[in-house]
Formats: structure tokens, C-alpha cells, sequence
């Protein structure tokens, strides 16, 4: 530890080092489009960041290849960006990432914007829109192991957050993949900061498939 540096001050600067969420990380990528090639419809600020870290990882430059992550705030939100940018709007190229309780959704959003009628999951993964077998966290979870996210939680000082989270009664003899998405997500500046610690750890030969096929779309 640095000397003069409190292990509550460096959680407070990584956390201050993190973009804000919100409508604001909405309207930062949106005024990015005028240029873009691709655009790709994400829930939340954390995929974003997950899809970004993992771009770079990839030794691609999305801002430079005309790709913007655009973070819609909730599923609810995508249809209005479909009928903007699909083929009844500037029929841009388009992908997207979702959550399975979200998958029905954004579905029903694709047909009513025109990409299809009947579509089934196979269509939607061509469209370029895939769906996390339940969310971001869960895939980050199964494809890096518990003990390598207990390794990362440890590197940032949480393990000891964690440990009292286990204790709790709600969660107390879960199965610790259940309990590492929980704890991951249940603050949001923490759920931030893992996204792209999570996907700095992967294996690039292990990296789920919902993320790779979104950006190999794009």
C-alpha cells in the first residue's frame, strides 16, 4: 500500500475513476453516432464496459472502425432505438447483447421494427443480437471459474466484503457462483469496476459467446 493511502481511499478513487451510469453514459455514446458503421444495443453500462475491455483485449479499436456500444438503459428502452436505427429508420448495422429474462423483448422489439417475423433465437443470433444465458455477470462467472473471480475480488481488497456477504442468512451455503453474481451486482459502481476486471482475466480462448458474437458481428 502506498504510504499515506488508506485501503477506504483507494476504493474511493477507483470508484470516482469509473464512468457515471445512467442517462449520461446513454447521451455520451449517442453523440458519438453521426460517423458510426456499426452500433451495438447493450442493457447496461457494465456490458458496455465488458464489450469494450474485451474489443481491446482483442486488439481492436472500436472508436476508430466507426463502432459505438450504446448502453440504452434497460430492455425496455429498445425498441425506440430499433425504429431509429433499423431498417425503418437509418438502417444502420446493428448487434446487441441482453439478459434471458430480457430475451422475449427485445424479440418482440425486432419483429415490430422489421427484422423479421417469428423470430426465434438462431434468427436473432444471425440479426446479431445474442442472449446471455442469464446475465453478463453469470457469463463472466462460468467462464473464469470461482476461484479465478475469487482471485480477482482478493487483487481489489473485497474479499473480505465478500466473506461477510456469505455470512449473510439469504445467502449462507449457496452455491459460491450464485453468491459471487449476487455480490457483484448488488452495488453499482462494484458491478462496473468487475465488468472490466472480469474480462481483463479471461482466457481469450474461453471468452463466452454471447460477447465474442457480438463483436464478431460488428
Amino acid at each position: 500500500m502506498e504510504a499515506g493511502v488508506s485501503k477506504r481511499d483507494r476504493k474511493r478513487a477507483r470508484a470516482a475513476a469509473l464512468p457515471s451510469g445512467g442517462p449520461q453514459a446513454t447521451r455520451r455514446a449517442l453523440a458519438r453516432l453521426d460517423d458510426a458503421r456499426a452500433i451495438v444495443l447493450v442493457e447496461g453500462l457494465s456490458d458496455q464496459i465488458a464489450l469494450e475491455t474485451l474489443a481491446a483485449r482483442r486488439g481492436r479499436n472500436l472508436e476508430y472502425e466507426g463502432v459505438v456500444v450504446v448502453p440504452i438503459g434497460g430492455a425496455q428502452a429498445i425498441g425506440r432505438f430499433l425504429a431509429r436505427f433499423g431498417p425503418k429508420g437509418s438502417d444502420t448495422r446493428l448487434a446487441g447483447l441482453c439478459d434471458s429474462g430480457e430475451e422475449e423483448v427485445f424479440r418482440r422489439s425486432l419483429e415490430q421494427a422489421g427484422f423479421g417475423s417469428d423470430l426465434k433465437r438462431v434468427d436473432m443470433e444471425r440479426l446479431g443480437f445474442y442472449v446471455c444465458v442469464e446475465d453478463l455477470e453469470d457469463e463472466l462467472i462460468r467462464a473464469l471459474g470461482a476461484a479465478s473471480i475469487e482471485a480477482v475480488v482478493e487483487s481489489q481488497g473485497d474479499l473480505g466484503s465478500f466473506r461477510t456477504f456469505q455470512k449473510q442468512p439469504a445467502w449462507r451455503g449457496r452455491p459460491i457462483e450464485a453468491q459471487l453474481r449476487r455480490y457483484m451486482g448488488s452495488a453499482d459502481r462494484r458491478k462496473l469496476r468487475y465488468a472490466r476486471l472480469l474480462v481483463d482475466a479471461l482466457d481469450l480462448e474461453r471468452v463466452p459467446r454471447p460477447l465474442e458474437g457480438v463483436l464478431a458481428h460488428v
